[in-house]
């Protein structure tokens, strides 16, 4: 069993319009909401790939009941730690030509009491993974160290884990040697603190951070398709991706994570993370927001990845 973690979990709304007209009214043409954010993608993904997980998260107020009920409508297991402010609303402004906007607010604020219930929630949970994936933001005012604290005592219940985050829950996190990190080009650059403008420069910063864990490090890099790499192990390993138009960016570095977990629990080689990784994220952008590309598609584009050794 795979146990996901989210601490910042967020109702994600898309508000569709013509054309943004800026200073000036504007109407939404259509809108819908779906239970969102990291965890809840990569949860999601597990679900859709039939890999046994359950969903941790701290929920309050009305979006909250709004989102614990449409994750018990998907069919995943929820394990709901209640808190008093509500559960946040990302919004995502879509035009019928043009970027797209989002808008995510920092989410609720928890209590010394709620933060004690949590830890107790996920020591509990940590009995029974076999992998626990640590994803998204942190809640607003949490302790930055929250994600280290929480990874040293999944090692202590014998759980590899996996951290997705950025910033400097990623910076503390990682003192804690996760199994695997997974950034994309953005958070690595965030993390070495310099640009990487060429496929020399980011694998020289994933190589640093797998030297700083000690353990597996997984980019993803949008069209460019991805690297795996582990210092310690001496694998580099790169993959291309084909080119497809994408509909919707948002959440496929949560596919690319989804189905790397996956390959992890089901003892595939390295190899087999990166490939099949990329193929879900691949297929992912070609949907609609919210919406998850069917496995056959899924399978159709893992033939299609090129994974080389970088080193």
């Amino acid at each position: 069993m795979i146990l996901v973690i989210g601490l910042n979990p967020a109702v994600d709304a898309e508000w569709r319009v013509d054309h943004i007209q800026w200073d000036e009214k504007n109407n939404v043409l259509h809108e819908r909401r779906w239970p969102g954010g990291k965890p809840v993608n990569v949860a999601r993904w597990l679900q859709h790939l039939r890999q046994s997980n359950e969903l941790l998260m701290p929920l309050g107020g009305g979006t909250g009941r709004e989102m614990a009920a449409d994750i018990h409508a998907l069919g995943i297991k929820l394990i709901r730690v209640p808190i008093q402010e509500s559960t946040r609303v990302n919004v995502m402004v879509t035009q019928s030509d043009g970027p797209q906007l989002r808008f995510n607010p920092l989410g609720p604020k928890l209590s010394r009491e709620e933060w004690t219930r949590l830890f107790a929630a996920v020591q509990k949970a940590n009995r029974k993974s076999r992998l626990t994936i640590f994803s998204g933001s942190l809640p607003r005012a949490a302790a930055v160290g929250t994600y280290r604290r929480m990874i040293e005592e999944a090692h202590h219940a014998g759980v590899n884990s996996i951290l997705d985050c950025d910033g400097r829950s990623l910076r503390e996190g990682i003192k804690a040697k996760p199994f695997l990190v997974k950034p994309n080009r953005f958070e690595l650059a965030q993390w070495c603190g310099s640009e990487l403008r060429s496929t020399k420069a980011i694998i020289t910063a994933a190589k640093s951070l797998s030297d700083a864990t000690g353990g597996w490090v997984l980019v993803s890099l949008d069209a460019d398709g991805g690297m795996l790499l582990n210092a310690l192990e001496g694998f580099q390993a790169q993959a291309e991706v084909p080119f497809v138009k994408a509909k919707n960016t948002v959440g496929a570095g949560d596919a690319v994570l989804a189905m790397a977990a996956s390959c992890i629990t089901a003892e595939k080689r390295p190899e087999d993370w990166l490939r099949h990784g990329m193929a879900a994220g691949c297929a992912f952008v070609q949907m609609p927001a919210g919406v998850l590309p069917s496995r056959s598609k899924i399978a159709q584009f893992a033939k299609l990845v090129k994974v080389r050794n970088c080193g």
